[in-house]
C-alpha cells in the first residue's frame, strides 16, 4: 500500500466517523432493542496470506455457535429482520472503518477471504493479498450481486462452499487482478462512487 493510499484511508475514515457517529448510535440501538446482544459480529479474515485479523460488522444474524464459513440460503432463515435492512444498505459495514484504521483494510481492494480458502487456494491469494484488503472494489462491484444470487441457491454449507469454491473465487480473483494492475487513488475514487451509487439502486 503506497503512503498516498494509506492517508487517504485515514482521513476519509476520520472524516465519516465523524460525520455517521449518529448513525452508528441508532443502528446499535436497534439490534440491541430487536436483536438483543451482541450488536458486533467479529469473523476471521485474512490481511495477508499469512496475517489475519478480526473483521468487525454489525450483527445481522442470529447467534449460533461454531458459525463460520460463507453465507449461503442454507444461513437465510438466521437473517434478522434488522440484518436484512443492514445488509441491503451494507450498513452492516459501517464497523469496518476501524478496521481501516487499524490498518487492516482499505476503503478499496479485494475483499478479505477466510483463512480456509486462503489454505485452500495458497497461489491464488498469495497473489490477491498484495493489495490489502477493502470494504469495497471491483469484484464487490461487479460480481457480488451474482455471488448473491449463487449462494442463495444452496440449501447446505456443504453445498455454499462447493459453489463458492468454484464458481465465485476464480471469478473474484481476476477482477481483483485487473484492479491491482490499475490501481490509482483516482481508480479508488471512482470505485467508492460506483458502489455508492449501486447501494442507492438497490435501496
Amino acid at each position: 500500500m503506497t503512503g498516498r493510499k494509506r492517508l487517504f484511508d485515514i482521513i476519509f475514515a476520520l472524516v465519516l466517523a465523524a460525520l455517521l457517529w449518529p448513525v452508528f448510535v441508532v443502528v446499535a440501538l436497534l439490534i440491541l432493542t430487536q436483536d438483543g446482544a451482541p450488536i458486533f459480529y467479529a469473523s476471521e479474515r485474512m490481511k495477508t496470506a499469512d496475517t489475519g485479523f478480526q473483521l468487525i460488522k454489525f450483527r445481522t444474524m442470529t447467534v449460533a455457535q461454531n458459525d463460520g464459513g460463507v453465507s449461503g440460503g442454507d444461513k437465510t432463515a438466521r437473517v434478522t429482520k434488522t440484518g436484512r435492512f443492514l445488509r441491503k444498505t451494507r450498513m452492516d459495514e459501517l464497523p469496518q472503518l476501524w478496521n481501516i484504521l487499524r490498518g487492516d483494510m482499505s476503503f478499496v481492494g479485494p475483499r478479505p477471504p477466510l483463512r480456509i480458502y486462503v489454505e485452500r487456494f495458497p497461489d491464488l491469494y498469495a497473489n490477491v493479498l498484495h493489495n490489502r484488503p477493502g470494504v469495497t472494489g471491483l469484484a464487490s462491484l461487479y460480481f457480488h450481486a451474482h455471488e448473491e444470487s449463487l449462494l442463495s441457491k444452496c440449501v447446505s454449507a456443504e453445498q455454499t462452499d462447493h459453489v463458492y469454491a468454484r464458481r465465485c473465487v476464480p471469478r473474484k480473483a481476476r477482477l481483483d487482478m485487473i484492479y491491482q494492475t490499475h490501481q490509482s487513488v483516482c481508480f479508488d475514487m471512482k470505485i467508492l462512487v460506483l458502489t455508492c451509487a449501486s447501494v442507492l439502486r438497490r435501496r
